[in-house]
């Protein structure tokens, strides 16, 4: 678990909004070249990483696992005349977590500020503002003094360090830094057959890696690993929390992406409860993953998602458990021995 949850504070604490990803990635190609699987890496024009590992033997299925590098973040659209910075969401954000909250520009920190309430309307106290009226202070007093720090196009990460609650862990970009994690630790030995890892790109904006990637390695077999909305906080009924921290891996049917391949929904859920591992399915038909793209790249890919349950997704203080990591990884492990054949 140790060595996991350090990977997985590396790669959390690192920036990597969409399309912005060098950080991660060389990160993560610095991983991978350790891998004793004899690696096979290729990173394509986009910017996924391709890592075809070498197994004991070669299967009859090409499997392939993914998981997207990218993180929700902001991007700097223009400079007020006081120095003050406009931006724009890349992903989905929630306009409740960005008030007050740090986030850094490169090495230049700043804070996310708004109209002071007490000169709010009645109206304006009553709803969230736009992201249009929220700005980005730096420090800086003038338009002169901010262009020497930030320009248009700079994009601004959530600026959180991992940490540990007990059993779970917070920190930024936990979707997908918690997939990367996993797929690493499937590196440092030697698979039963060949598999290949695709570490993607612009995931937030569109699943914009993932379906280059799919047609470059054409995979019979997708497993998507990937982070998932968990609901399960205070008064929220059962039937609403979409799935739970600390519950397992959670395996989906459907999303508003992708309605999976039952045939590896029902073998995994089963090899998982055979195994004894903990696991989960969605509650409810939403969000989304790469295997929306990987789906329907070149003559169709069989796809299967499993995912960790988080809260908080998509803030600055994402949550998750050690144990449903853990579980996960065991997981996969067994799906990587069986489903090539």
């Amino acid at each position: 678990m140790t060595d996991l949850k350090q990977a997985l504070k590396v790669l959390s604490e690192l920036d990597g909004i969409s399309g912005r990803e060098e950080t991660v990635r060389d990160f993560i190609l610095a991983q991978l070249k350790q891998s004793p699987a004899e690696p096979q890496i290729t990173v394509d024009r986009l910017g996924n990483i391709l890592c075809t590992l070498r197994g004991q033997n070669r299967p009859k299925k090409t499997l392939m696992l993914a998981a997207h590098m990218d993180e929700v973040g902001l991007i700097i659209t223009s400079i007020r005349q006081d120095g003050f910075l406009h931006f724009s969401p890349v992903g989905g954000i929630d306009t409740g977590v960005l008030l007050g909250r740090r986030v850094r520009i490169g090495e230049q920190r700043g804070v996310i500020g708004c109209k002071a309430v007490h000169l709010c309307s009645k109206k304006e106290k009553e709803k969230l503002p736009d992201v249009a009226d929220l700005l980005i202070d730096i420090g800086a007093n003038s338009l002169e003094e901010a262009e020497k720090l930030v320009s248009p196009g700079d994009v601004a990460a959530f600026d959180m360090d991992f940490s540990e609650m007990q059993d779970l862990v917070r920190g930024k970009a936990l979707d997908d830094r918690a997939g990367c994690a996993l797929l690493l630790s499937l590196a440092a030995s030697v698979p039963l057959y060949d598999i290949t890892l695709a570490f993607t790109v612009q995931e937030e904006v569109g699943l914009r890696g993932a379906g280059p990637a799919a047609f470059a390695i054409q995979p019979d077999i997708a497993v998507i690993v990937d982070a998932t909305t968990a609901a399960d906080s205070a008064d929220v009924p059962p039937e609403k929390q979409v799935c739970r921290v600390g519950f397992g891996p959670v395996v989906s049917f459907m999303d508003k992406s992708t309605l999976y391949d039952h045939d590896l929904y029902r073998q995994i859920r089963t090899l998982a409860d055979d195994a004894g591992i903990s696991n989960q399915t969605k509650t409810t038909v939403a969000g989304g993953n790469d295997a929306g793209a990987i789906q329907r790249t070149a003559g169709g890919v069989r796809v299967a998602a499993v995912s960790l349950p988080c809260r908080y997704i998509h803030s600055p203080s994402c949550v998750l458990s050690m144990q449903d990591m853990c579980d996960t990884e065991t997981l996969l492990n067994k799906l990587i021995e069986v489903l090539p054949e």
